[in-house]
């Protein structure tokens, strides 16, 4: 598989949105990792439907949608018309899994699962992991930019790789918190291939990103 690197726009410079998409039109093999979050699910709030709308006009990209919500049931048909192609929702705030991932993959493209860095492997059966495009490992808590990546991490994606390859699998393993060109190496190597770089990739203080999204890949 080849790697996807996806610029997380939690950490883009929103007084001059259309500016820094439009930065990114120039790089191949991205996604844009949105944060949609609700203030209830992870105590802090992001954008919601009209902003995303407004990206997906300006940018050439796939947009990655992690919801980290309460409800995300809800999100299926709200977020219907911003044109994501792929919707994540957290294990931890869903009880009927295979339910959900039916109505995503009615509505997207691709359809997700996170897990919270204390959520272990073991809770996916083969029943969902068959079922899904791709599997978010959290490197750091959710809810909030610019922190620390969790080395413990590593773990999980060198287990589910190993799932992945003895059941002959083909999710994605995307991990989001905390990448640069430091430990980008050890997540691929690991069997990461998507991976989430927000505050890295945007404090490149001359504002050209390209370099830093070739540094990670």
């Amino acid at each position: 598989m080849s790697i996807i690197i996806s610029p997380s726009l939690l950490s883009v410079d929103f007084l001059d949105l259309k500016t820094e998409l439009e930065r990114l039109n120039s790089v191949d093999d991205l996604w844009l990792h949105l944060d949609v979050m609700d203030g209830h699910f992870v105590p802090n709030l992001t954008f919601g439907e009209p902003v995303l709308n407004k990206i997906q006009t300006i940018s050439k990209h796939k947009l990655d949608a992690h919801f980290m919500v309460t409800n995300p049931e809800f999100y299926v048909e709200s977020f219907k018309k911003v044109g994501l192609h792929n919707f994540t929702y957290h294990w931890e705030a869903v009880s009927q899994h295979e339910e959900l991932i039916a109505k995503i993959k009615m509505t997207y493209p691709s359809a997700g699962i996170s897990l919270k860095p204390n959520t272990p492997i073991s809770v996916l059966p083969l029943s969902i992991l068959s079922k899904i495009d791709v599997i978010l490992i959290m490197s750091v808590e959710p809810g909030f930019g610019g922190q620390k990546f969790m080395p413990e991490s590593i773990d999980k994606i060198i287990a589910l790789d190993q799932i992945r390859h003895e059941n002959k699998l083909q999710f994605q393993i995307q991990v989001d918190g905390g990448i640069s060109d430091a430990n980008a190496g050890y997540l691929i190597q690991a069997g990461a291939n998507n991976l989430v770089a927000g505050s890295y990739i945007f404090s490149e203080p001359n504002k050209d990103y390209a370099q830093r999204i070739n540094k990670i890949r």
